[in-house]
This record gives structure tokens, C-alpha cells and sequence, in this order.
């Protein structure tokens, strides 16, 4: 572009220290903003109706405290995954998020660059020498609006050489020229360099940056700035890449929102946008951030009333598969990582998990005393199927727990996630039981053993006994019941008595040869079975008392 590299550097180097800065500060002001808000920002999103307009305002408010649309966008891919909240929702918050990130761009182009270095001063101090969080938090709010205007200064600075090069002007004066071809190069350098820094805010932080220097008017910036918001949903398709199908719909829903969106701005709306961000100032920063609001806006205004038909649109565009299907009963169905960052709803989603995972060994052994009694080999199989999913899944919210674990949890929640260890231990050794009857089953079968009637009346009643502990034990985790779970203890010693007088009984059987060895075998076998699940049901409640007492 004409510059030696001398030059080069001395304007690319305190670029991209500015730009480190005032990244860096924007997210020390965010983590300041997030702790202040504490657990509020996390109840707004778990109250969230289905009302889309209630969306918006909750997309903007979250926005402007994580100071990132991308970073929200980001947060909504993994609620929609975790199955926190459904698409319609979702599409609301994405609309707000757009409006939100205008607040940054709002922000930096007001001129109180000389206040940073008295702002960095008093967070600091604050920060460093406070004993209290309040005033921890409030240090780091301030401390990173310091670091934010001086990251901004440095930018300006480092970029002001550039309105004297010829290369650049004329580039600029292309954009700005109002043409097909001028427009579409902005629009690509825009995406282009969002995509290069992951950030919205970034980009435009650069170009308020270039806007103060003097580089950058307003016909060429706006352009660019088209670029930018269809640059931000690359963030979050890229962390769809590995979420389920509805997560993916909601990266697309926020593409085509924007992308639709800049279509209709660009054909009816840029000169009326242009002549009303001129006369309402002559500052091109002003300018920029102005237009950055008024198109955000704008557009969810428009877009809004056929929020339902873009979801329609993008379930055509991804419709729902079999494996989708499948993998909402088998799979990991409310956890996503993204969600760690909002700890209480992370537990919230894994006691969720480990009840979803509750349901599957009731399946298990329904389908195996189902396999038993109807010498069923299909029923075989998906027991068989089924525990391995369950083993999956205990890895699975293992790991999920131990990430957990490691976040900013308070005592109380450490004792939950303690006792939701121990419970998907227990549930999967249930798991483990049902696949035990499973293979006595299949002995059965392979054997021709035949039980009495007798002996199929007796072990109906322990089967019944047994899934009526297990499931009131799922019920008392659900519903923090300890009355429920103390049923589940009272029920595991009526199990205990019932399998010692069956085994007693059936032993009685077989020394009167009523009964063949082999039958006696697997009947012994799947008492033994029956009476471990019930201990297993009992430990899932008497953690859920432990935690009650707690």
C-alpha cells in the first residue's frame, strides 16, 4: 500500500496492543458487570417466557453486561443444546443481542479518552486495596472502562498515519463512493476482519478507532459495518459445530436474521439512515455509532412480526432426522459447556441429566423381565443397547461434573454435586442389574428353562416392589421429597425380607424336585438382581436426605 515496513510496523505493533487492551478491558468491565449482576442475569434467563418481545429486552440487557452480541449468541447456541429454552426463544434474545452490541460502539465513540488514565487509577486502587466484593467488583468495572478508553486511544493514535496514505484514501473513497462494487468491498472487509478477531465489538472498536483519526467517514465506514454483522454469526455457527441439530438451527436462525436483515437495510433504508446520522451530528465516530444503532434496530423492528416464519424457515432448512430423535431419549440431552459459566444453571442442567439418565434403567429392566417373562430376544437386545448408553452418559456427566466442580460454586452446591456422583454411580449400576437379568434371559431362552407359575407370580411382585423403590426414588431427587425417600429406605427393607423368604421358598422347591435346577438357577440369579437395585434405590434417597439435611 506504499508504506515501507518500517512504517508498516510502526502502525500495525501499537494497533494491536491498543486492540489487546481494549479487549482486555472490555472483558474485565464484562466480568465486573456479570459479577454485579450475580445470580440476576442467570434468573432472567430461566424466567424467559415464550413472549419474543420479552426476548429482545433479555437479549439486550445480557448483551450489554457480557459486552459481546457473539459471546451471547454463543451462550443462547448452548441453552438451546442443553434444552434450556426452545427457538422462538431463542430468536428473540439473538434480535436483542444485535441491539445490545450497539451500546459498546455507543460507548467508545463519546470522547473521554482523558479520563482513562484517572479511571485506570481509581479501579485499581479500588481493586487492589478493597476487602469487600462489592467494591472488588466495582474496581473491576471501572478499572476496565479505563483500560477500554485507553485501548482506544492507542488505536487512534496508531492509526492516524493512515488518512495520509494515497492507497488508503482512495481505497476508502471506493466504499464510500456509493457504488455496487464500493459497497460489496466494504461489506467483505467488514466480515472478513470480524471473522479474523471473533468480535463485533473489536471491529467496530476499530473503526470508531479509525472514525476519531480522521480516516474514516461515514459513507465508507457504514459499509463496512454491514460487514461486521454478518461477520458475528460465524462466531456461533462455529460453536454449533459441535452442539445437536436445534443448536445448529439457532446458529442459522441468527445468519438469516442478519443476513435478511442487511438485504432489506441495504435496499430501503441506508440513505435515510445516512442523511438522519448527519444532521443529528458532524462527529464521524458519533456517525458510525449512530448508524450501527439505527440499522440493529431498525431491523428487529422489521423482522420481529415474522419472527415464527424464520424458524419455520430454518426447521425446513434442517428438519428433524431419526437420529435426532433417538439421541433426545439416549443422548446427553441438557448439558453444553458453554453453560459453566452460569454455574447454578449448569447444576440446575445436570440434575436434569442424571434424572434423563434415571429413565433408562427403568427401560432397561422392563425390557429385561419383559425378555424373562415373554422369552423375548428383542427385548434382549435393547437392554443391551440401553447400558451401554448408560455408561456413556455416566462418563459423560462425570466429566461434566468435574468441570463443575472446578467453577465458582458455593459449599451448598459442592454437596449436591458430591451426592450427584454418587447417584449416577447408583444408577448405573441399575443399569448394570437389568443387563445381568438381560443375560439370565437369554440362558432362559437358550436353555428352555420354564418357571411356574408360582415362581413367575413371585418374582412379578418383587419386580413390582422394586421399580416402585427406583422410581420413587427418581421422584424424591426430582422434587427434593424426603418423605418419598424415606419411603424408598422403608421399601428396600420389605425388599430385603421378600427376597430372603422367595429364596427360601424356591430352595424348598427345588430340594421337593418341584422345580428343575436350572430354572432354579436363573430364578436365585434374579433375585439377587432385584434385591441390589433396591439397594441401589436406596442409597440415590438416602443421598437425597443427606443433602435435605443440608
Amino acid at each position: 500500500m506504499g508504506f515501507s515496513m518500517s512504517e508498516f510496523l510502526t502502525i500495525v505493533v501499537p494497533l494491536l496492543g491498543g486492540l489487546g487492551l481494549f479487549l482486555y478491558g472490555m472483558t474485565v468491565m464484562s466480568d465486573g458487570l456479570e459479577k454485579s449482576a450475580g445470580n440476576k442475569l442467570e434468573k432472567i434467563i430461566e424466567k424467559l417466557s415464550s413472549n419474543v418481545f420479552k426476548g429482545v429486552l433479555v437479549g439486550a440487557i445480557v448483551t450489554v453486561i457480557v459486552q459481546s452480541s457473539s459471546a451471547t449468541t454463543v451462550m443462547v447456541v448452548g441453552f438451546v443444546n442443553a434444552g434450556i429454552m426452545s427457538l422462538t426463544q431463542a430468536i428473540g434474545i439473538i434480535m436483542g443481542a444485535n441491539i445490545g452490541t450497539t451500546i459498546t460502539a455507543q460507548l467508545v465513540s463519546i470522547k473521554i479518552s482523558a479520563l482513562a488514565p484517572i479511571a485506570i487509577a481509581i479501579g485499581s486502587a479500588i481493586k487492589l486495596f478493597s476487602k469487600k466484593n462489592k467494591q472488588i467488583v466495582i474496581g473491576e468495572i471501572i478499572l476496565g472502562f479505563g483500560l477500554l478508553f485507553l485501548g482506544m486511544e492507542l488505536m487512534k493514535d496508531a492509526l492516524s498515519p493512515l488518512k495520509e496514505l494515497p492507497a488508503f484514501t482512495e481505497m476508502i473513497r471506493d466504499i464510500g463512493a456509493g457504488t455496487v462494487w464500493g459497497t460489496i468491498e466494504g461489506f467483505v472487509i467488514g466480515l472478513l476482519i470480524t471473522v479474523l478477531v471473533q468480535s463485533s465489538s473489536a471491529t467496530t472498536g476499530i473503526l470508531v478507532a479509525l472514525a476519531l483519526a480522521g480516516a474514516l467517514p461515514i459513507t465508507a465506514a457504514f459499509p463496512i459495518l454491514l460487514g461486521t454483522n454478518v461477520g458475528t454469526c460465524i462466531t456461533a455457527l462455529l460453536s454449533s459445530v459441535s452442539a445437536n441439530r436445534t443448536a445448529k438451527r439457532a446458529a442459522l436462525m441468527h445468519l438469516l436474521f442478519n443476513v435478511i436483515g442487511t438485504i432489506i437495510f441495504v435496499a430501503f433504508f441506508s440513505k435515510i439512515t445516512m442523511d438522519v446520522v448527519t444532521r443529528l451530528s458532524d462527529d464521524p465516530a458519533r456517525q458510525l455509532a449512530n448508524a450501527h444503532t439505527f440499522f440493529n434496530v431498525i431491523n428487529t423492528l422489521i423482522l420481529l412480526p415474522f419472527a415464527g416464519l424464520i424458524v419455520k424457515a430454518v426447521g425446513k432448512i434442517l428438519p428433524t432426522t431419526a437420529d435426532e430423535l433417538e439421541e433426545a431419549t439416549f443422548g446427553v440431552k441438557y448439558l453444553d459447556e458453554r453453560i459453566l459459566e452460569t454455574p447454578s444453571i449448569a447444576l440446575g442442567q445436570a440434575i436434569k441429566e442424571v434424572l434423563h439418565m434415571g429413565n433408562l434403567p427403568k427401560m432397561s429392566l422392563e425390557s429385561a423381565v419383559r425378555a424373562i417373562h415373554d422369552n423375548d430376544q428383542k427385548s434382549i437386545e435393547k437392554t443391551f443397547k440401553i447400558e451401554r448408553t448408560i455408561n456413556s452418559l455416566e462418563r459423560e456427566i462425570s466429566d461434566y461434573l468435574i468441570k463443575l466442580s472446578n467453577t465458582s460454586v458455593d459449599n451448598d452446591d459442592r454437596k449436591v454435586i458430591d451426592g450427584l456422583f454418587s447417584t449416577i454411580n447408583d444408577i448405573e449400576r441399575v443399569g448394570d442389574h437389568a443387563d445381568n437379568i438381560a443375560e439370565l434371559a437369554l440362558f432362559k431362552i437358550d436353555n428352555s428353562v420354564i418357571f411356574s407359575e408360582k415362581a413367575t407370580l413371585e418374582l412379578e411382585e418383587m419386580v413390582s416392589k422394586v421399580m416402585e423403590a427406583f422410581d420413587l426414588s427418581m421422584d424424591a431427587m426430582k422434587e427434593e421429597n424426603r418423605y418419598k425417600a424415606q419411603k424408598v429406605v422403608e421399601i428396600e427393607g420389605v425388599v430385603d425380607e421378600m427376597e430372603k423368604t422367595l429364596r427360601k421358598k424356591h430352595i424348598a422347591r427345588l430340594n421337593e424336585g418341584r422345580c428343575e435346577t436350572s430354572s432354579g438357577i436363573v430364578f436365585l440369579d434374579m433375585l439377587s438382581n432385584l434385591e441390589r437395585i433396591s439397594d441401589h434405590s436406596s442409597n440415590i434417597a438416602l443421598a437425597v436426605l443427606d443433602v435435605a439435611g443440608h
